[in-house]
């Protein structure tokens, strides 16, 4: 797993990019419109991201194409597990339990939850 932190913003343009790459510069600013950055903006980021390891860039005519080099699926895992450390020890049942009592989970999302655990459970 790459352990790659990756600010909200970059992960905007992460976003982007595992969605579909390669993109251009262009490419990304305009997905991310709805966000009012300046290409400038897209760029810095782009080259954070660079610099970090999180993408790649190919020179394509006068312009580069960017790859994502960080899976998401890394990203999520390392993210996931960092908020659980911080706020729970690095337990997942005290994370449920929070989301139980704060936010009522319905009875579609108990019913998967038992379910997963169930297969987990099922794996071991």
């Amino acid at each position: 797993m790459n352990d790659i932190p990756i600010s909200e913003a970059e992960s905007a343009v992460m976003e982007v990019l595992w969605q579909a790459s390669p993109q251009t510069a262009d490419d990304i600013a305009t997905a991310l419109e709805a966000r009012a950055w300046q290409p400038a903006t897209v760029k810095t980021l782009l080259n954070r991201l660079l610099n970090k390891g999180a993408l790649r860039a190919e020179k394509d005519g006068r312009r580069y194409l960017y790859f994502p080099v960080l899976a998401r699926e890394d990203w999520v895992l390392a993210e996931s597990r960092g908020l659980l450390d911080r706020l729970f020890g690095g337990n997942i049942t005290p994370l449920v339990a929070h989301f139980g009592k704060h936010r009522q989970l319905k009875k579609k999302d108990l019913a998967a939850l038992r379910k997963l655990i169930d297969e987990i459970g099922d794996d071991k």
